[in-house]
């Protein structure tokens, strides 16, 4: 597993797991390396304490119990747990990252994690818990203490201890060989696979983004040269020409986008005050320039993602070309941190936006076409979609606040050996957090573009691309006359739009 498609592909479609020969022969030379070069030499996590206790030297005999001693120790998290496809992200990137062959750990903890993906058993790993310096200590030694047979799993719709669950499928706990405790704590797996799980959904945001706002385009007859290759080509952000030429391409087949030229480049036009509106408001005409920005910090994080779900971010290092053993500090969480406080913030736009979209079809003074609300029963006595605004606008700040970011709150802990940390999961955390958000306000205007668009019956005129989707919409949510209580509704079209598939 190399790529992102792939990480997918296992984590979300459920797709069987095994280790390449390559890398088990990787795997195999770098624990006999480990094992053999070990002796009578210093070694971090394997003859020495953990952290600030590295000082004492472990005996022998009791090397393999101080891996045991770590795991249960530090196993623990609290407060809410991560759900399903978050965790089997984390087992994958731990995983991944353990089979480079540069950690120095038995197969059999790399075999029994895939055991745990192809049988779909969840670990129960709380949210509460890592500071994403030394990796993921506290999330991760949940995972590990699944795979040492202890703990609890969910399995089935049930949480279960994990010794049942594992008596019935047929797995064994690990037996500790050399190191693996501290190898499978000592990463960034559980940040790295939400970062993963975040870009997922926020690739599925942008694109239902895209889709919404050129709807509200087609709806108010708006000039088509703001979303055009010449006005868009003339700024160099390749996010902005790709956001253009999707809005031009999903309004190829309009039939209420008009040309400047046909309109306003013609005839004598001598009004003092014009009644064509000459340009639209941001919201609606600065679609490229703000979802491009969007596009560019998505493709972005994509690749550091990419790049960490490779990466060996355990410590020390083994090399077994250079038969050294290298101690230093990849564990450190600061390029997913960043990255989750960058994409919080693009999608806390796309949230943004889309509330005032939503304002602007429900402001009659403002787009001067809709009734109050896009209210389709009797004003004053309905209320269309009035009560669906406040949860946007209240959803919508939520997200601003949840936007500030946490790569600079560092707080020294660990006896200050860990003196400043990435508090990498946190962000992801909080991601995750503002992706859900903004799916319950995108559906919110999802349902109120739908209203618009029956209240002025101009279905046959809009493009494929929104026919598409409103079919779709419609298949969940009603035309909406009467008041009616509109939560059910909500989560259904918040449902519709979290499984569609991404297509850029």
């Amino acid at each position: 597993m190399r790529n992102y498609k792939d990480f997918i592909s296992i984590v979300f479609d459920k797709k069987q797991v095994h280790i390449p020969s390559e890398d088990k022969k990787n795997i195999t030379e770098s624990y006999d390396f480990l094992k053999s070069f070990a002796q009578n030499k210093i070694i971090y996590g394997v003859n020495t304490g953990f952290g600030p206790m590295a000082q004492y030297r472990i005996a022998e005999e009791d090397q393999l119990q101080l891996q045991y001693n770590l795991i249960r120790s530090h196993s623990a998290g609290s407060g809410d747990y991560f759900d399903e496809e978050t965790v089997r992200a984390a087992i994958l990137c731990r995983l991944n990252s353990l089979s480079l062959g540069k950690s120095g750990v038995h197969i059999e903890a790399i075999q029994l994690m895939c055991d745990l993906l192809n049988h779909q058993i969840t670990p129960l790993i709380f949210k509460h818990g890592g500071v994403g310096a030394s990796g993921d200590l506290v999330q991760l030694a949940h995972l590990a203490l699944v795979l040492i047979g202890e703990g609890e799993v969910f399995y089935q719709g049930k949480r279960r201890p994990t010794a049942d669950v594992f008596a019935q499928v047929g797995l064994k706990p690990l037996q500790i060989h050399l190191r693996e405790g501290l190898s499978l704590m000592n990463g960034t797996s559980v940040m790295t696979g939400l970062a993963g799980v975040n870009l997922h959904y926020a690739h599925k945001l942008l694109l239902w983004a895209v889709k919404f706002s050129t709807a509200i385009n087609e709806l108010v007859q708006s000039y088509d040269d703001h979303f055009s290759a010449e006005l868009n080509n003339a700024k160099q952000h390749n996010g902005q020409k790709e956001i253009a030429n999707l809005m031009r391409t999903f309004l190829a087949d309009s039939k209420r986008t008009r040309k400047r030229a046909d309109h306003l480049y013609t005839g004598e036009h001598q009004e003092t005050v014009f009644k064509e509106k000459v340009q639209e408001y941001y919201s609606l005409r600065c679609v490229p320039q703000i979802l491009g920005a969007v596009y560019d910090t998505i493709a972005h994080t994509q690749r550091i993602v990419e790049e960490e779900l490779n990466s060996a971010n355990d410590n020390p290092i083994i090399d077994v070309p250079t038969q050294q053993v290298y101690h230093g500090g990849n564990f450190h969480g600061d390029y997913i941190s960043l990255e989750m406080d960058k994409l919080k913030i693009v999608i806390t736009r796309i949230t943004m936006l889309a509330e005032r979209q939503l304002n602007y079809l429900l402001n009659p003074k403002i787009n001067e076409l809709l009734p109050p609300f896009v209210n389709a029963g009797k004003l004053g006595f309905n209320f269309g979609m009035q009560g669906v605004q406040f949860t946007a606008t209240s959803t919508t700040a939520e997200n601003q606040t949840l936007s500030n970011p946490m790569y600079v709150h560092s707080i020294p802990n660990n006896n200050d050996n860990q003196d400043i940390v990435s508090m990498g999961t946190n962000a992801a955390t909080l991601t995750h957090k503002v992706i859900n958000n903004a799916f319950e306000v995108l559906a919110i205007e999802a349902i109120t573009i739908a209203q618009a668009i029956d209240i002025l019956g101009c279905y046959d005129e809009l493009s494929a691309t929104t026919r598409a989707w409103y079919d779709l919409l419609r298949q969940q949510v009603p035309f909406l006359k009467d008041d009616k209580v509109m939560y059910p509704y909500l989560e259904k079209a918040k449902t519709m739009l979290r499984a569609a598939q991404v297509q850029f």
